[in-house]
């Protein structure tokens, strides 16, 4: 239980929504800044600036996933202006005040603060949020593909933690799965999972038949050479952190779809998403 503990959350999107109601149910005490247009009457989440909070106070404070922009601005899909939240403000904090972010941004790093928690550098959150993700794939792939993913030839960049659960979720449909990774060792599980290992150097020249070609590494992986030996009715879905890892400017002149979707858990999944994060949260906490 989080009995007497004060949590502001600044800004967000779905997932937080059930966060907040998770800490709540927890015995927080919640502050909400950036909500303007959502605020629930019924809820005990006290909606604030961040002007009207008390930093001796406050044992966390929660920003969005996407962290801090350049400027220290906080995504806020429930407001009209994005809340800002200097760094002199981040610094002034208790030093046993604890800063949880999703990622950690340059921002971010300029921040002195010791307690900054980056939620998505852990391997627990991660994992959990590879099963929405994973789900919401399959959703992006049906929406947008004329076929079944049955028998479709589907190519996987990445043996990551939503690599893995992505092999999983096609296999699962019937597809012909094909995963590309530069390591050895995650050639060798490719292969014990029964999909098709790939060599990341020799990608453009293993996707000619590829009907559905899926990217979770952070850099420009899926570039000219690549989405020139795809054919035009191949979909392009990038998992990757902005700006992802595909070069959209070729995949339009070629004239092959491509589909930017990081963030998929708050899209498909918010309620599952808000309780990981606040599972998690809770627990950092105590």
């Amino acid at each position: 239980m989080l009995t007497g503990k004060s949590i502001v959350v600044i800004g967000g999107d779905a997932r937080y929504i059930e966060l907040m109601h998770q800490l709540v149910m927890s015995d927080a005490s919640v502050f909400a800044v950036g909500y303007e247009e959502y605020q629930e009457k019924e809820s005990e989440v006290q909606y604030v600036t961040i002007e009207d909070l008390n930093q001796e106070a406050l044992d966390a404070v929660i920003l969005p996933i996407t962290g801090l922009d350049e400027a220290g601005f906080a995504e806020a899909h429930y407001a009209e202006k994005s809340p800002r939240v200097s760094s002199e403000w981040l610094n002034d904090l208790p030093e046993n005040t604890l800063i949880f972010t999703g990622i950690r941004t340059q921002y971010l790093n300029d921040v002195t603060h010791e307690n900054i928690v980056a939620l998505f550098d852990r391997d627990d959150i991660a994992i959990y949020n590879s099963i929405p993700t994973a789900e919401g794939t399959v959703m992006l792939a049906i929406q947008y593909t004329p076929i079944t993913i049955h028998n479709a030839n589907v190519t996987i960049l990445g043996f990551g933690r939503v690599g893995k659960s992505l092999v999983n979720a096609f296999q699962g449909l019937g597809a012909n799965v094909s995963v590309a990774a530069r390591k050895e060792t995650d050639l060798a599980r490719i292969f014990e999972t029964r999909a098709k290992p790939l060599q990341l150097e020799q990608l453009s020249e293993e996707v000619r038949e590829c009907d559905i070609l899926i990217n979770t590494i952070p850099t420009r992986i899926v570039t000219p050479e690549v989405i020139h030996n795809l054919s035009k009715s191949c979909l392009i879905l990038d998992l990757a952190s902005k700006p992802g890892g595909v070069d959209y400017r070729y995949a339009k002149k070629k004239g092959v779809k491509a589909i930017l979707a990081p963030g998929l858990p708050g899209m498909v999944a918010p309620q599952t998403a808000g309780k990981i994060l606040a599972q998690v949260i809770q627990t950092i906490i105590l």
